[in-house]
């Protein structure tokens, strides 16, 4: 089975739109790809905490970029996530993904999403169908 290059699996990363429009940043830190955010108020509730939308939606990314890291092509089949702490505008936030389970037809992935302080904020599980391999055409 043929994986892709961390080039790319970032340029996957970027070609989810929703990714540049919230303006969340794909880090090659060497050891690990994550996804880092610095929310300001257009990523705000009404409480200047970091919408759990976007919070989501990074969970969601890091976690399939890490199914693709294993060279496969997947969506989403459901998402759990849990809130322990609330995320200020103005905090930065990273994403800690790991495959749990990869399988042939379905994959379970976590992540943590954590502070600048390691502290963290939420967690959420997923299970996603796999569509095909990394490099086989989109059917």
């Amino acid at each position: 089975m043929q994986k892709p290059t961390r080039e790319q699996i970032i340029k996957f990363c970027h070609e989810n739109t929703v990714m540049d429009f919230l303006e969340i940043e794909i880090i090659d830190d060497g050891d690990e790809i994550h996804l880092e955010l610095l929310p300001d108020t257009r990523h705000a509730n009404l409480y200047s905490m970091t919408h759990g939308g976007v919070l989501t939606t990074m969970a969601d990314t890091a976690m399939g970029a890490k199914c693709l890291e294993l060279g496969k092509r997947v969506v989403t089949v459901s998402l759990t996530i849990n809130f322990m702490h609330p995320i200020m505008t103005g905090t930065r936030i990273k994403t800690e993904a790991c495959v749990l389970h990869n399988g042939h037809k379905t994959m379970v992935c976590e992540c943590r999403l954590v502070d600048a302080n390691g502290r963290l904020c939420a967690k959420a599980d997923a299970t996603f169908f796999v569509i095909g391999l990394f490099g086989e055409e989109n059917s």
